[in-house]
């Protein structure tokens, strides 16, 4: 993983590269770290190009006998023609996926600001993109590789710069905030406020002698604290090797901004209420700069064995003033605080138009709403009256005259008159027939014997 030392290491200060194998005790393979997030619009594409590149065995070889000048310049860009045909298989494929994403932003971004069905020339928009060659939409080839290297390098010259004011814009929010909510104090109230916050200053301020970053004193304390050794004893070459954690033969950002982890524990406690951990993290990266401007000789953002050596042999590198802390740097002046909270108004007052406009947005919507639920309610009623005056027609003659319709006998009723008998019926129910009915058979009765005849 040479490149990415080299390339997001050294061109881009972020990346992280492979140890060299040592005679050390096997351990369980662990699974690599994630690389850095560069923070650049670009970072994804970035990472896969060298994730590729890395699997290429004649492109480590030409890296490792390159510098970070023949990277920067382009030379070695040149040897992406001799890299395997899978590998540049590969990094074709990522180039029309980046190209396609792009286009992506191109298109939303147009959308957002432009009526539809207007026509874009996206090649031209591309243009605007300096991390790859748009003419070329389809391959990724040696200029492309340049290309990135440039405008990574570009873009990351600025970085520490954007985070710096970053950094400036929370503090001045900070005391924009604290101004305010001071105003919606009484007076006894402000004054006790303001009592606790000129407290807090002071206890925050009580803390030990902050070593200046890279002097021999805080090297030694390193060496003596963290490392475990008689600071009497101290040597360069063996403190270098000890903090070269991945064994590349430099100190690259990270590891030096772990040399700086005791100093900003003499400063700053999370579990301490005036303690602030964003300030932390801008002393960490004003004490990197430090360091890397003072011995970072040929500003490849690496420190090699020879310059850490030759920094140690300074007169100069301790300053007995010690290090300025942040709190005790003028981050700002009143009129920077003073623009800054007028941009806060006017961002403000957008807002509030903003918000205006989608609350009327929203009244007109419920009125709206209304006026369907309305108009809903008023076809529900006219359906239903169309289905009734239905209903009356087929109920009417062919004159309009009203049809009644006789009561449908009920079915046990119907049933009672088809098993009530005939008063005439024989046994089985059967009706006599008519000359059963008219004849009737003659009765014979004999007149019983008078007793005196």
């Amino acid at each position: 993983m040479a490149f990415r030392l080299f390339l997001v290491c050294s061109i881009l200060g972020l990346g992280l590269a492979v140890p060299i194998e040592r005679a050390t005790p096997k351990k369980e393979a662990e699974p690599p770290p994630e690389p850095a997030d560069t923070g650049l619009f670009y970072d994804r594409y970035l990472q896969e190009i060298i994730n590729v590149l890395e699997t290429d065995g004649h492109f480590r070889e030409k890296l490792q006998a390159a510098n970070a000048e023949d990277i920067k310049s382009g030379k070695l860009s040149k040897e992406l023609d001799f890299v395997s045909h899978h590998v540049r298989t590969r990094l074709d494929e990522l180039k029309r996926q980046e190209i396609s994403r792009l286009r992506m932003l191109i298109k939303a971004r147009m959308d957002a600001t432009m009526e539809e069905n207007v026509q874009i020339d996206h090649l031209a928009l591309l243009k605007q993109f300096e991390h790859l060659d748009p003419q070329n939409q389809h391959t990724f080839e040696a200029r492309d590789l340049e290309l990135l290297i440039q405008a990574a390098t570009k873009d990351l010259e600025n970085y520490d710069a954007a985070r710096h004011e970053e950094f400036k814009r929370y503090e001045m929010l900070k005391e924009h905030e604290r101004r305010e909510y001071l105003k919606s104090l009484d007076e006894e109230k402000r004054k006790e406020e303001e009592a606790r916050y000129e407290e807090l200053k002071k206890k925050h301020k009580e803390h030990p002698k902050i070593n200046v970053p890279g002097s021999m004193d805080q090297l030694k304390e390193v060496w003596e604290e963290a490392d475990g050794l008689d600071p009497n004893d101290f040597n360069p070459k063996t403190f270098f090797k000890l903090h070269d954690t991945n064994g590349d033969g430099v100190l690259d950002e990270l590891e030096l901004e772990a040399l700086f982890t005791k100093e900003l524990e003499k400063v700053y406690d999370p579990k301490n209420e005036e303690d602030d951990m964003v300030e932390m993290e801008e002393e960490r990266l004003r004490m990197r700069e430090h360091v890397m401007k003072n011995v970072d000789v040929n500003h490849d953002r690496l420190v090699t064995l020879e310059e850490f050596i030759k920094s140690t042999e300074r007169k100069d590198i301790n300053e007995p003033d010690g290090w300025a802390t942040v709190d005790e740097t003028q981050m700002y002046t009143e009129e920077e605080l003073r623009k800054f909270e007028q941009e806060l108004s006017e961002q403000e007052a957008v807002l509030k138009q903003q918000a205006e406009k989608l609350r009327q947005e929203h009244e007109d919507l419920q009125q709206r709403q209304i006026e369907l639920d309305a108009q809903k309610k008023e076809y529900q009623q006219a359906v239903m009256h169309m289905e009734q005056k239905k209903s009356q027609q087929a109920a009417a003659g062919p004159n309009g005259e009203l049809k009644f319709q006789g009561e449908a006998p009920h079915p046990a009723d119907d049933k009672a008159k088809v098993e009530e008998p005939h008063p005439n019926s024989n046994i089985h129910g059967e009706a006599p027939s008519e000359d059963k009915v008219h004849k009737e058979p003659e009765l014979h009765h004999e007149q019983p014997a008078h007793p005196d005849q």
